[in-house]
């Protein structure tokens, strides 16, 4: 015996299917962008990483914080010697700061004129007594953002090549400036 459903029963049954049918396909879509994805990601997680060869890398030397700290330190008691107060920068290589130090009374002005001559001497690797000299045969110079060409700044080197820059300043010359920054200097063997 056959039983016949009801229009409305039908119409229930026939939706239903069609609901199930369509979350089917929808789920396998869904899955099916996400696959590539999904693959990609583990090619790119397989990959090797590349290998640089000698040829294609440097070695830089830089100073250790506490050498950095040491020198410093050697600089401002230098200066306190005199009654002198001043600020002293360590930079390093790249012209970032290592460290600072305040002394005790230093002017507001010392703690960037401090930076700012670290970062020339050792860009130049040379003092920057020195390099004031280079300003009557290129005036554009002092025109280099971060650079300050007075007396007080000396490079540190290691095999001829800069790899820190101390600069002082605060003192009432560059040049005292630039005798407590040889003193920090003196002190990194």
């Amino acid at each position: 015996m056959k039983k016949t459903l009801s229009r409305r029963a039908r119409v229930a049954t026939g939706g239903a299917v069609l609901a199930a049918v369509a979350a089917g396909t929808f789920g396998t879509v869904a899955a099916n962008a996400s696959a590539p994805e999904a693959a990609q990601d583990s090619a790119v997680s397989a990959a090797p990483a590349a290998a640089a060869g000698k040829r294609d890398t440097t070695t830089s030397t830089h100073l250790t914080i506490d050498a950095a700290t040491k020198a410093a330190q050697a600089a401002l008691k230098a200066a306190e010697k005199e009654g002198q107060r001043v600020t002293v920068a360590v930079v390093d290589r790249n012209g970032n700061t290592i460290l600072t130090l305040r002394g005790d009374g230093a002017g507001p002005q010392s703690y960037e004129s401090a930076e700012r001559k670290a970062y020339t001497a050792v860009s130049w690797n040379a003092p920057t007594s020195e390099l004031e000299g280079r300003l009557e045969n290129a005036p554009n110079l002092k025109d280099i953002p971060g650079t300050l060409f007075l007396g007080g700044g000396v490079p540190v080197t290691a095999g001829k090549a800069p790899i820190a820059g101390i600069g002082v300043a605060g003192a009432p010359s560059g040049t005292l400036d630039e005798k407590f920054a040889q003193a920090g200097a003196a002190t990194l063997n």
